[in-house]
């Protein structure tokens, strides 16, 4: 599944010190790498749905610094979802962040576009897909012949691989991002990638999802 979105994505190395922040922005210190338990001690302290303030307090006792504390809520706020940063890379105007969520003693990574307008944007966010472009392609209409329950999930991400970006006609910037096909269910057949741009002016201010195309579902 990583080879269908292999030449969607490009791995951007930088220097510590291009990820600083803009004055109150999200970056680099907000990073946090916790030890393989933590999930697990998560799970025993709060449960499997943990609050914001039990997985906060869970994240300062394992040793978490003040700026992953504060974006684990800022997080929270925005989102409803509870998880701490894993990975960062600066892009600017907009940056993108990689979200790791304990649950159930297993973990999950999600995807954000932040320091933008608004400060986090979820990319996990189905509803701010452009279904209305994918849903009239004729990709979509010639995949659902093949897979009569197709729909779209949330990415499996691997919290390693970050979204290629690009400069937009009206000089903004563009993040062209993959996500799975599924007939049915987050486990059935796989019919391949949605792709779609999500994009933003040159402020940092989002102005929505385009689609893109789609990959082909893999042969059986």
């Amino acid at each position: 599944m990583r080879r269908a979105l292999a030449f969607l994505v490009v791995v951007m190395l930088a220097p510590l010190a291009w990820a600083q922040p803009a004055a109150g922005g999200i970056g680099q210190a907000a990073v946090w790498q916790p030890g393989n338990t933590f999930a697990a001690s998560v799970q025993a302290a709060c449960g499997n749905s943990p609050s914001a303030d039990c997985f906060a307090g869970q994240m300062t006792k394992a040793g978490a610094p003040a700026e992953a504390v504060g974006f684990t809520r800022e997080l929270h706020k925005a989102t409803g979802k509870v998880g701490f940063m894993s990975g960062f890379n600066k892009v600017g105007p907009v940056d993108v962040a990689w979200v790791t969520f304990p649950a159930g003693g297993s973990t999950g990574h999600g995807l954000l576009l932040v320091n933008g307008q608004p400060k986090i944007v979820n990319a996990e966010d189905l509803k701010a897909l452009d279904q209305k472009g994918l849903q009239g392609s004729f990709q979509f209409q010639d995949l659902k012949n093949q897979f009569p329950k197709v729909a779209l999930f949330a990415g499996d991400r691997d919290g390693k691989t970050w979204p290629n970006s690009q400069t937009g006609s009206n000089g903004g910037l563009q993040f062209v991002i993959g996500y799975p096909l599924r007939n049915g269910c987050a486990t059935c057949a796989h019919a391949g990638f949605a792709l779609f741009q999500w994009n933003f002016d040159t402020t940092g201010k989002f102005t929505g999802t385009t689609f893109m195309g789609m990959t082909p579902a893999p042969l059986n």
